[in-house]
């Protein structure tokens, strides 16, 4: 993450020093979301209106993710994973931030958070993990 007051330097060495422990850097203005969350939130809300529509089953919406873009868990699986209230948390804050409806949780999500059902963590989300 590069803010407004931080340096080339302190960019450079920052860099340096994770490509020494092997990791790939990638640079990011600071910004809600930054790139990954600010992706995947909508990402994750279409898939959960998808099934609140009854385009299609929860198994199907994470199996064509799964398959179609070679993803290693589908858009359901994976916000069981990170906590459903957790998740809310972040959309919120990107919503309130960018004012952009992609960003606004689904009542589904509000409601399941609500019922105490949180994904992996609470062992019931989208599914059931006992």
């Amino acid at each position: 993450m590069k803010t407004i007051t931080t340096s080339d330097e302190t960019v450079a060495a920052s860099k340096q020093f994770c490509e020494k422990t092997g990791k790939t850097v990638v640079i990011a203005k600071d910004a809600p979301g930054f790139i990954v969350n600010r992706l995947m939130t909508p990402f994750i809300n279409n898939a959960v209106r998808m099934l609140e529509n009854g385009v299609a089953s929860r198994e199907d919406i994470d199996t064509a993710i799964n398959l179609g873009l070679n993803h290693p868990m589908g858009p359901l699986a994976l916000v069981d994973l990170i906590g459903i209230d957790t998740f809310i948390f972040f959309a919120d804050a990107q919503y309130e931030a960018f004012k952009d409806p992609q960003f606004c949780p689904p009542t589904l999500l509000r409601k399941m958070a609500t019922a105490g059902w949180l994904g992996r963590k609470t062992k019931k989300g989208f599914y059931d993990y006992k």
